[in-house]
């Protein structure tokens, strides 16, 4: 499968990753504006009984303010957006939002945790395409059997959640039997990594943790300068927090009175962080991240992110075309 139509308008080869909680209408509008594809999970979009639903306000707002971008930039139209849906039983919204997306007819489907032949239908019946992320090749075969377009491969020092196997090794085994769309998540955060990624077989870069130091995000400001603080070796592997093995912060871990390099495995069944736990809220006081943030400096306005990032991968072309030559 070559390359869908929507993603070769692309000014720059990279995927906005959802960030939960951080993602939000800002956020995805100025990366699409700045030429790359911005996400966020539709979970992100919360609502309370008795109030409009917020995913439709959202999906209305971003739609509306890209179309109007387009036609007044029809020379530099922005890159289209990706919603992404938690496929998993735990998820109740999941039907439900997966409805609305079909109606607002989402151009990109970011499908995590589960696999499903019907969400992938779902993206295919308004133009879609589904994405799947996936962290080794057993788990890539079964997405593309159940019909998703493209791979997600989430590979050792991605942010959040995140898989263990080196970027080289996970790509090189998807690419052995697959040639659709394929981006690569792990470390990135810089224009010479995005072309890095492409030379080991990728097509796109995913980014997330360095447009958490974003002025659109939906971070706390001391999230978003302990991202600017800190370096790959700031970073903890760990299960406690969600069950499920991510990157965080060991300063956010430490502000919490555990030590971050001795955590302990984690306990389904201790597992409590609604109200009344004594451990923090995950999602809340534990602050996710990948290894790449080394490369980040500063608070930006995304746009000013995706320049810098234009710049060093224009940059790192011309080195190679100059070692080639």
């Amino acid at each position: 499968m070559s390359i869908p139509d929507m993603l070769k308008t692309l000014r720059l080869p990279v995927i906005g990753s959802p960030l939960f909680i951080i993602s939000n209408p800002d956020l995805v509008i100025a990366q699409c504006k700045a030429g790359i594809v911005g996400s966020f999970p539709a979970l992100n979009a919360r609502e309370k009984e008795g109030e409009p639903i917020e995913l439709e306000r959202w999906l209305t707002r971003i739609t509306e303010e890209l179309d109007r971008h387009n036609q007044a930039n029809p020379d530099s139209p922005a890159a289209p957006f990706a919603v992404n849906q938690i496929v998993h039983r735990s998820n109740a919204r999941l039907e439900r939002d997966v409805e609305i997306c079909a109606k607002y007819k989402v151009p990109v489907w970011i499908t995590s945790l589960g696999a499903q032949e019907w969400v992938n239908e779902a993206a295919h019946s308004c133009g879609g395409i589904s994405m799947h992320d996936v962290i080794n090749n057993r788990f890539a075969k079964k997405a593309i059997e159940k019909g998703a377009d493209g791979l997600i491969a989430v590979a050792a020092g991605a942010g959040g959640h995140a898989g263990a196997l080196s970027p080289f090794a996970l790509v090189q085994e998807i690419r052995e039997w697959f040639d659709g769309p394929l981006a690569l998540s792990g470390a990135i955060a810089r224009g010479d990594s995005i072309l890095a990624a492409q030379a080991m077989g990728a097509d796109f870069a995913y980014i997330g943790s360095a447009f958490i130091a974003t002025e659109e995000a939906n971070a706390v400001e001391g999230y978003k300068q302990m991202i600017v603080e800190n370096g790959a070796s700031d970073i903890v592997y760990s299960d406690l927090f969600t069950g499920v093995w991510g990157n965080y912060l060991k300063p956010s871990i430490a502000a919490q009175g555990m030590d971050p390099d001795n955590l302990e495995r984690s306990d389904p069944s201790k597992m409590d962080f609604g109200s009344g736990s004594s451990k923090p809220k995950s999602w809340k006081e534990i602050w996710g991240s990948g290894q790449g943030i080394g490369a980040v400096d500063k608070v930006v306005p995304a746009a000013d992110l995706v320049a810098r990032l234009t710049r060093e991968y224009d940059a790192a072309k011309a080195r190679m075309f100059a070692m080639a030559g």
